[in-house]
């Protein structure tokens, strides 16, 4: 069956957002968002080279597209990461911003279109985060009902690597919930589970780690635990 994928664009504005940022940036900004937001690409670089900036950008080498970067491709941001003081990421969530930072060691600040705040991600963000991971992890651990995420989505299906993982955790009991798109509220139905393993968009397991009363881990931070 063939699969049409099309990019759903967000009418924010974002030029208010990025001449919050300015104050933070260095002379030369290396500029990165999401498909979101790359329609609103041109009014950022507007902003930035009005004030004096020098803008870089780089080319995602999956989608093509400049600027863009994925859960699984910074590739936009490892082009340019020579040529600039800084990066813009224009966007939500920490879940991108982590990992540019992790790959580039470059100073980087968010500018979030949606609720026009400004923030520079630093190695406490990191540690914050790796030390949520492992008081999760801890939990995984000692959890006997595990519940593992799993969607039918062309491209992000691990039904295999569920199973597997199944397979593994012979102490536990592993139940596979399969679907298409991940409702939070649903979760809520299954109140005997102890634990959650996140084999979908591994975003979730990141920003939307907090939506949830009980732990969601990324299946990866799994296998780092269990080999």
């Amino acid at each position: 069956m063939d699969v049409i994928f099309v990019d759903a664009k967000l009418d924010a504005d974002v030029k208010n957002v990025v001449e919050k940022s300015l104050p933070k940036l260095g002379k030369n900004v290396g500029l990165l968002t999401t498909a979101q937001h790359l329609n609103k690409l041109n009014d950022a670089v507007k902003v930035l080279e009005s004030n004096g900036k020098k803008v870089f950008i780089g080319t995602n080498k999956k989608t093509k597209n400049k600027s863009e970067v994925l859960g699984c491709d910074f590739s936009a941001a490892e082009e340019i990461k020579d040529k600039v003081d800084c990066f813009l990421y224009v966007g939500t969530g920490m879940f991108h911003p982590i990992g540019i930072f992790s790959g580039t060691k470059k100073k980087l600040i968010i500018a979030n279109p949606i609720t026009n705040e400004v923030k520079e991600i630093t190695e406490k963000d990191i540690e914050k985060i790796e030390k949520r991971k492992k008081g999760a992890l801890l939990k995984f651990m000692s959890s006997k009902n595990i519940g593992v995420l799993v969607t039918t989505k062309t491209g992000q299906n691990k039904l295999k690597e569920a199973l597997k993982l199944k397979d593994e955790l012979k102490d536990k009991n592993v139940y596979i919930l399969l679907a298409d798109t991940l409702e939070f509220r649903e979760l809520e139905n299954f109140s005997f589970i102890d634990c959650f393993v996140n084999t979908m968009c591994p975003r979730i397991g990141l920003d939307d780690m907090i939506r949830l009363e009980k732990l969601i881990l990324n299946i990866e931070d799994i296998r780092h635990q269990i080999g």
